[in-house]
């Protein structure tokens, strides 16, 4: 008791900013917690996996391009689903705990690889992240990418500092990871590639180690990523087809590439420190991290390492010129918060620069503060919501074949259809050809016309009466029959 009590005195400022942190993503979860098409697709799929219905082999598509990612996130929270005893809540429990320790984990990391101070600003800047607390307070696969990111890196650097196969392993591991949580983990290769070729041209003479630890890694990401390139086989290269499209579409001409390299850079600040900066700014600082690499590329700090994945991934992003959602920014949060931390610990030196960055720190509280919504806002109760809406038309299915639409978000239905399905009460599929005798149409927001509605699920179904309609919290749901 006398060691934890001395080790709790010695760090009471992270002990302090970890308590707070975790409380930050706790506090009125199941009020808060997003639960929207998304999540009632997922929870459906999860239920199937737990009660041994159904195992996929490709996870969820991309908001856009339609682009299938791996099924590791289904598998890897799927427990918490059944722990919660089918509660939608289940995996956002398990969400919100792996990004509680993501925080220690980043502490500990960048304590060992660079310094204390480093990583306790770094944690500092964590454990307030209004981006990063929003996305660990609701159950989606983008959500644990900068966890997974932060440990591939560790791994990559750990496996050049030990030369030891289960680093190599381990990287190839979490890499798979990476990408099935989002695609854009991808740009983190170039980087690791980089490393990499001069970690081999380095051990050059060590040919056998080489080829083994290079082995190591290549089968461990190809065996964990093994379910969605055979998907990608069987389906003449459907997956890598749509994710080139999104670069080939987002132009091509040079000041293309430049206006959204500076547009990620912005947005990279707005999410991670709520800062606008003007264009001027942008190029400054931009410039400012590219002239710090290459000070420090002939040093030993590891910090050169994260500079390096930062720099490369958000250029690479930058061919990806469209729409830049907080979530796309997963990979470089992470990264970019240490080499902010990293240049702000060197103010400590003096007690202007201590003063200095607690003012930024203070101030970065501050506006976060003003983003969390559970301090300013009434509570939306979503999973609530969807189960008294499920409820009502449990009650109500008089038919064997039937099937649920939403209006105006057509897969938002999926909430609904989850509940039921857990009650034993399954709907004909989405998007399916069975023609159902029924249809539940949950109006969330203002649609008409109701009867003669052109979206697919309505226009096939062909419905020509309303026979019943109930109001819920303000949304509505109609009986419709044939």
């Amino acid at each position: 008791m006398r060691r934890i009590l001395n080790i709790l005195a010695n760090n009471w400022l992270l002990v302090t900013t970890l308590i707070i942190g975790v409380f930050l993503r706790f506090y009125k979860l199941s009020g808060f917690t997003t639960f929207l098409g998304d999540q009632g697709r997922d929870a459906i799929i999860l239920k199937r996996i737990v009660t041994l219905e159904h195992f996929p082999a490709i996870g969820a598509p991309t908001s856009i391009g339609q682009v299938y990612l791996g099924p590791f996130y289904y598998y890897f929270i799927a427990p918490w689903l059944l722990f919660f005893k089918f509660n939608p809540i289940g995996p956002v429990v398990g969400v919100v705990l792996f990004s509680s320790l993501y925080l220690l984990i980043n502490y500990f990391i960048v304590k060992e690889l660079v310094d204390k101070k480093t990583a306790l600003i770094s944690t500092v800047f964590l454990s307030f992240s209004s981006v990063l607390i929003e996305l660990s307070r609701f159950s989606w696969n983008p959500n644990l990418l900068p966890l997974f990111t932060l440990l591939t890196i560790y791994f990559v650097i750990k496996s050049i500092k030990t030369n030891r196969w289960y680093f190599f392993a381990l990287t190839g591991a979490f890499l798979s990871f990476s990408v099935q949580l989002h695609y854009l983990a991808l740009f983190i290769l170039p980087a690791a590639f980089i490393i990499y070729i001069g970690y081999f041209v380095k051990n050059i003479k060590q040919t056998k180690k080489l080829i083994l630890n290079s082995s190591f890694l290549i089968l461990n990401f190809l065996f964990f990523s093994s379910p969605l390139i055979i998907f990608d086989l069987r389906h003449q290269f459907l997956n890598t087809n749509n994710f080139l499209k999104l670069f080939q579409q987002s132009g091509t001409n040079l000041m293309t590439k430049i206006n959204s390299l500076f547009d990620s850079f912005y947005y990279l600040n707005f999410y991670s420190f709520h800062i606008d900066l003007n264009k001027f700014l942008v190029y400054v600082l931009v410039f400012f991290l590219v002239v710090a690499y290459l000070t420090l590329i002939k040093q030993k700090s590891n910090i050169k390492i994260f500079l390096l994945f930062f720099l490369t991934t958000i250029f690479f992003m930058s061919f990806y010129s469209g729409q830049k959602h907080p979530h796309y920014f997963g990979v470089l949060y992470p990264l970019y918060y240490i080499v902010v931390a990293y240049f702000l610990s060197f103010t400590f030196d003096s007690i202007f620069g201590k003063i200095l960055t607690m003012l930024f720190v203070f101030g970065l509280i501050f506006l976060n503060f003003q983003k969390y919504p559970y301090f300013h806002n009434p509570s939306n109760n979503q999973i609530q919501l969807a189960h008294k809406i499920a409820k009502k038309i449990y009650d109500n299915i008089d038919k064997e074949k039937f099937t649920v639409t939403a209006l105006p978000e057509k897969y938002s239905d999926s909430t609904y259809r989850y509940f039921l399905e857990l009650w034993k009460k399954r709907s004909i599929e989405k998007d399916s050809l069975e023609k159902a005798d029924e249809l539940f149409l949950v109006c969330e927001k203002r649609c008409s016309p109701i009867i003669g509605n052109p979206q697919w699920d309505i226009a096939y179904f062909a419905p020509n009466k309303i026979v019943s309609e109930w109001n819920i919290e303000g949304v509505r749901i109609y009986k419709l029959i044939r």
